[in-house]
């Protein structure tokens, strides 16, 4: 009888503590939740600087290889260098993305930029520069901004809470095109101008400047492993539909966790390509991103032929069309909750279908100014749109162990498709003319259509919330 009171007591007091520590444990959890609120903000100061300094990167190792030869294709292998390494070491990154520390690859990829751009510092201070030593630190720029991307979407379902991850992927997507696309460039031709010294010292503070900016995340950095060929089973055990993404166990201290022993690279890599090729939703979107892709590497490689001979437009006038294509871009991203909140998540995606449609055709239809320029916006603004969501999309659908392979397999497939596209394009326009080759990409990707209504249906969206 006592021992029975004992342990009616003991269970009296082991209840009545477990309902004092609520408040408390309430009180932390809320607690730690605020720093990680502030990730977002870490992360959009990092894509901020590291884009503004690749985009100077890519206007100024190109203009110091035109300095040192008049052949296009020797100052071409210059900007190949900085965007080969996409098709090269995408998928081998997304491995090392899914093994290591994120946060730490960042860091990498950070010291990689600085001993490349530092390397090119100490060349010209000797008066060395030479075309082969442009390619190499490209090379190595264009590595380690595999490695930074991939990496830094892999550490966004990590370290921001799933609430916040729509704004947060709206805000990183903005400042990718604001920082990349417009301020790098402008700002690379000023440093140029400056000197090619100035433009190499502030590029190289400034990536020195983002490593820093890194001390300020806080969470977990290292993703959590799976046994061996279990995510690559559940993807193919629902083949066809949208899986749920099973929570993983918090780290009993910092980043150190019982895992299973890592695969070989190519099983991994294979593996990845299982899951994604597996899940019917992500699949879809993979194919129909690449047809996107090609069609806008498409226009960038011939709109300038276009704009000069057919439409017959001068260089600042070349410039609106390029800014509209922009501001387009960063509408999507500010307006993307507005725009989600209003049509949903499909149809916000389905514009960039007709952005991109509009881009190809317009040009093939009329060479009037504004009806160019107002294609390229609605194509800027589609393609953010599609960019915002598809990343929350797969940040909900992919588990955070493959968050990196998937990255790769997913800019391997966007990024790749961009030269393929523009090879085709070029091929298309001398065989049959410009205005049919615009008209074929247009009715590519108008094909497109029919297979994104019938597969990201309103329940395939609700399973990937």
């Amino acid at each position: 009888m006592s021992a029975d009171a004992a342990t009616v007591s003991g269970d009296a007091a082991t209840a009545s503590a477990s309902e004092t520590a609520a408040g408390p444990g309430a009180a932390e959890a809320a607690e730690a939740a605020r720093p990680r609120s502030r990730n977002t903000a870490v992360l959009l100061v990092f894509t901020a600087i590291t884009n503004l300094a690749d985009g100077v990167t890519k206007i100024a190792l190109p203009l110091m290889a035109a300095h040192l030869t008049t052949s296009p294709a020797r100052i071409s292998l210059v900007s190949l260098t900085l965007t080969a390494p996409w098709l090269l070491v995408a998928l081998h990154v997304g491995v090392l993305v899914d093994r290591a520390d994120r946060r730490r690859l960042l860091w990498l990829a950070d010291g990689m930029r600085m001993l490349a751009v530092g390397g090119l510092l100490l060349a010209l201070a000797a008066g060395g520069i030479t075309l082969w030593g442009l390619a190499l630190a490209g090379l190595v720029l264009g590595v380690a901004e595999v490695i930074a991307l991939t990496s830094a979407a892999a550490l966004i379902p990590a370290v921001v809470p799933r609430p916040a991850r729509e704004r947060a992927n709206a805000l990183i997507t903005g400042t990718e095109t604001v920082a990349n696309e417009f301020c790098g460039p402008f700002v690379g031709g000023l440093l140029v101008a400056a000197g090619t010294g100035v433009a190499l010292g502030a590029t190289w503070v400034t990536y020195l400047a983002a490593s820093l900016v890194l001390l300020l995340l806080t969470g977990r950095f290292r993703a959590a492993q799976d046994a061996p060929g279990a995510a690559a089973h559940a993807g193919a055990s629902t083949a066809g539909a949208p899986t749920a993404i099973v929570p993983t166990a918090e780290p009993l201290d910092g980043d150190a966790r019982p895992t299973a022993p890592a695969a070989a690279v190519h099983a991994q890599i294979a593996e990845g390509l299982r899951h994604l090729w597996g899940q019917r939703l992500l699949r879809t979107m993979a194919l129909i991103l690449t047809v996107l892709c090609a069609s806008w590497g498409a226009w960038l490689a011939l709109m300038p032929l276009v704009a000069t001979r057919t439409m017959g437009l001068s260089a600042d006038e070349y410039g609106i069309v390029l800014s509209a294509l922009g501001v387009g871009g960063l509408t999507g991203a500010v307006a993307a909750t507005w725009v989600n909140r209003l049509l949903g998540r499909r149809w916000a995606m389905f514009a960039d279908l007709l952005g991109t449609l509009a881009m190809m055709a317009v040009p093939a239809l009329t060479t009037r100014l504004w009806a160019v320029a107002l294609s390229a916006f609605v194509g800027g603004m589609g393609g953010t749109l599609w960019t915002v969501n598809a990343r929350l999309i797969a940040q909900n659908l992919v588990p955070e162990a493959m968050m990196g392979r998937y990255s790769g397999v997913a800019r391997l497939l966007s990024w790749g498709a961009l030269p393929v596209g523009a090879g085709l394009m070029g091929v298309l326009a001398e065989w049959c003319g410009v205005r049919w080759a615009f008209l074929v990409f247009a009715a590519t990707v108008a094909a497109t259509v029919p297979v994104f209504l019938r597969v990201v249906t309103p329940d395939a969206l609700r399973a990937a919330e």
